[in-house]
C-alpha cells in the first residue's frame, strides 16, 4: 500500500505545471518585469535576480505599477490602440485577478499609484484617468487635447499631473484650483416657487475644476521623469534627440540639451537627483546625465536597445529593460557599470519596484 501511495504522490507532482513547482513566496521588496512576447509578468528577487514566479497579464503588456501596499499589480495592454483593459495581478497569490475594461479609454499606457488609485493615459482616447480600487470604478476621466498622451506622472498632492504627448511634441501640465464659487447653475430662471437650483459642487470625484498648459517641447516626446525635489520636468525627444527642462512653478521651457538620444524612450532620475538616465530601443547605450551640470558624463553598453527603467529605491542600482535582447540589465549606480543580467522572458518593458506591507 505504501508502494502505491509514493507513486502515486509521484505522478501528482509530474502533473503539477511547471510554473507552479517554480513558484515561491513574493518578497517584500520584489522587481516586476513585463515580457511582451509571453503575455507574463515576472515578480523577481532583486537579492538573488531570479525570477520567483510569472503570471499572464494579457496582450501587449507596456508598463505596470504596484499598489502602495506591494500586493496589487496593475498592467496596461497597450495595442497602440486597439486594447483598453488594465490586467491585474494579486502578488501575494501570485496569480492574475479580473482585469479591468476601461470601454472607450483604448490605448492605456502609462501607469502610476498615487493616493490609493491608479492614474493611466490612454492614448487613443487622448485622455487620462484615474482607477479607484475600492470601488472597482473609473472614478475621473480628463481630456488633454494632445495627441498620443504616453506617459503620466501625479503628485503625491494630487493637485498636479504631468503627461508626454509624443505625436504632439508637447508636456501637458494639468493642475488643480479652486474651483468655480458656489452659487446658481446656469440655465432656467427660478421657479415659480422662487426656488433656486441647489449650488454647483464639486466637479468630479477629485473635486474642483482642473487647469491645463501645455508646453512645447522637441518632436517625440515620450520618457521624462520629475526630478526629486519636485522642481524640474525632464523630457526625452525621441526624434529631435534633445532633453527639455521645464521649470515647474513657472511651466516654461529653461533648457534644452543636445543630448543625441535619438530613439529615446525613457528618463528617469536617480533617487538622490543627481544623475539622468535615458534609455532608447534603438540605442545601444543608456545615456547618463549629470543633472546639476546638466551634461553628459557616460554611456553605458546594455545591448541593442532598452526600454524600462526602474530605480532601486535605495539608489544603489537601475533595472534597465533590453527589449531587443530579451534580458533586464542591472546597473550598479556607483560604477555606472553593467553589473548583471535577468532573464524575465523575451521583449520585457514596463519595470516596477513593489513593496509589500
Amino acid at each position: 500500500m505504501r508502494k502505491i501511495t509514493l507513486a502515486l504522490t509521484a505522478l501528482a507532482t509530474l502533473l503539477i505545471p511547471a510554473a507552479a513547482l517554480l513558484a515561491q513566496s513574493t518578497l517584500k521588496e520584489s522587481l516586476l518585469a513585463l515580457s511582451k512576447r509571453d503575455h507574463t509578468l515576472a515578480i523577481v528577487d532583486p537579492a538573488t535576480l531570479k525570477v520567483l514566479a510569472k503570471a499572464p497579464v494579457g496582450n501587449d503588456p507596456h508598463e505596470v505599477i504596484a499598489s502602495a501596499d506591494g500586493k496589487t499589480a496593475y498592467v496596461s495592454n497597450y495595442g497602440g490602440g486597439a486594447y483598453n483593459t488594465l490586467a491585474v495581478i494579486d502578488l501575494v497569490a501570485q496569480k492574475p485577478l479580473p482585469s479591468i475594461d476601461l470601454g472607450p479609454l483604448r490605448g492605456p499606457h502609462g501607469l502610476v499609484f498615487v493616493g490609493d488609485k491608479v492614474w493611466f493615459t490612454a492614448e487613443a482616447a487622448k485622455a487620462i484617468g484615474s482607477y479607484d480600487p475600492a470601488s472597482h470604478k473609473v472614478d475621473w476621466i480628463l481630456g488633454t487635447g494632445q495627441n498620443r498622451t504616453h506617459m503620466i506622472y501625479v503628485f503625491d498632492d494630487l493637485k498636479r499631473i504631468v503627461t508626454t504627448n509624443v505625436s504632439s511634441g508637447s508636456v501637458s501640465i494639468i493642475e488643480k484650483n479652486a474651483g468655480r464659487p458656489a452659487g446658481p447653475l446656469p440655465g432656467p430662471p427660478p421657479t415659480a416657487s422662487g426656488m433656486q437650483p441647489p449650488p454647483r459642487g464639486p466637479m468630479g470625484p477629485p473635486g474642483g475644476d482642473w487647469d491645463e498648459t501645455v508646453v512645447k517641447v522637441g518632436n517625440g516626446s515620450e520618457g521624462f521623469d520629475v526630478s526629486p525635489d519636485g522642481k524640474e520636468i525632464w523630457v526625452a525627444n525621441a526624434q529631435d534627440g534633445t532633453v527639455t527642462i521645464i521649470d515647474v512653478a513657472s511651466k516654461k521651457v529653461i533648457d534644452t540639451l543636445s543630448g543625441n538620444v535619438q530613439s529615446a524612450n525613457r528618463l528617469k532620475f536617480t533617487p538622490d537627483g543627481a544623475h539622468v538616465l535615458i534609455s532608447g530601443l534603438r540605442m545601444e547605450n543608456v545615456v547618463v546625465l549629470d543633472a546639476h551640470a546638466r551634461k553628459e558624463i557616460k554611456r553605458i553598453q546594455v545591448g541593442h536597445g532598452a526600454a524600462g527603467i526602474q530605480m532601486q529605491p535605495d539608489g544603489t542600482r537601475a533595472f534597465v529593460a533590453g527589449t531587443p535582447d530579451n534580458y533586464v540589465s542591472v546597473i550598479d549606480l556607483k560604477s555606472l557599470e553593467v553589473t548583471g543580467r535577468i532573464d524575465v522572458g523575451p521583449e520585457p518593458d514596463g519595470l516596477a519596484w513593489s513593496v509589500m506591507y
